[in-house]
């Protein structure tokens, strides 16, 4: 209970409700027209109004972004335990995971897409995968090759074998690392998923929240397109603190980043 009310909730909150009074008082004395710019409490408005539409488009883009997240940390685990059986490995193919991070998804979408045209919600998990890969992949891979010195010479000392130092000391010396890494890539599904959303274009009853997003920017339902970012933006500010709770959670009783939060 104490958390809920502690300095570091409450204030965020006291700032968002200031900002708000701000946005709606200019929007109320400067007297913008819907169109340009809509008050805080007729975006309200309209999300109450278009829930029934705005909220199964939210539901379908969480599913992208989840199946997103979850194959691009299943995949980076996997490649970053690769690379940290051997530096040439390392040195080899993790110039071309920073290749595939700095390509613009935009760019690669439409292509993906095509591949994928009989499967469209499988060429959005695609695309939202890659954007969310790299950071689980730099990440753990920097957090398996931190191993503190002192104890990597104690498992060299009892003959440990490379996969005993691996389960047992390497990859939880990477966790902190690893549930950084998947804090990130958690907004980054949902932005990759957004992106690819965008580029597909996709229509009906299986839309993603940027086919509204897009339709109410072309129809000038600017209140109605604020309703479907707001939406969007809380999702990912639930998903970075659901996640955060997560590390928190895991790494409590051993970490210094988790512990000064407990004590």
């Amino acid at each position: 209970m104490k958390k809920i009310f502690s300095a570091d909730v409450i204030a965020p909150i006291i700032i968002g409700i200031f900002a708000l009074l701000i946005w709606e008082i200019l929007v109320r004395l400067m007297n913008l027209p819907p169109y340009i710019l809509p008050g805080p409490l007729l975006v309200f408005q309209t999300l109450i109004e278009e829930w029934h539409n705005l909220f199964p488009s939210l539901l379908i883009t969480l599913q992208i972004t989840l199946m997103a997240l979850m194959t691009a940390t299943f995949s980076g685990l996997l490649v970053a335990i690769l690379f940290a059986q051997s530096k040439w490995i390392e040195r080899s193919f993790f110039p071309y995971a920073v290749i595939l991070q700095t390509t613009p998804i935009v760019a690669i979408a439409p292509l993906i897409i095509l591949w994928f045209k009989n499967n469209i919600f499988a060429a959005l998990v695609v695309c939202a995968s890659i954007v969310a890969f790299f950071p689980i992949v730099s990440n753990t891979t920097l957090g398996l090759n931190s191993v503190e010195a002192n104890l990597n010479n104690l498992f060299q000392l009892y003959k440990a074998s490379p996969w005993q130092k691996l389960i047992y000391l390497r990859l939880p010396s990477a966790l902190p690392y690893f549930l950084g890494g998947l804090r990130i890539s958690g907004g980054l599904a949902l932005i990759g998923a957004v992106v690819a959303e965008f580029v597909a274009g996709t229509g009906g009853s299986q839309s993603g929240i940027a086919y509204q997003i897009l339709m109410s920017s072309y129809n000038l339902e600017i209140p109605r397109m604020f309703a479907a970012l707001f939406l969007t933006t809380l999702s990912g500010v639930i998903i970075f603190v659901s996640l955060t709770i997560l590390s928190d959670l895991l790494l409590k009783n051993w970490h210094e980043s988790a512990i000064k939060k407990y004590n």
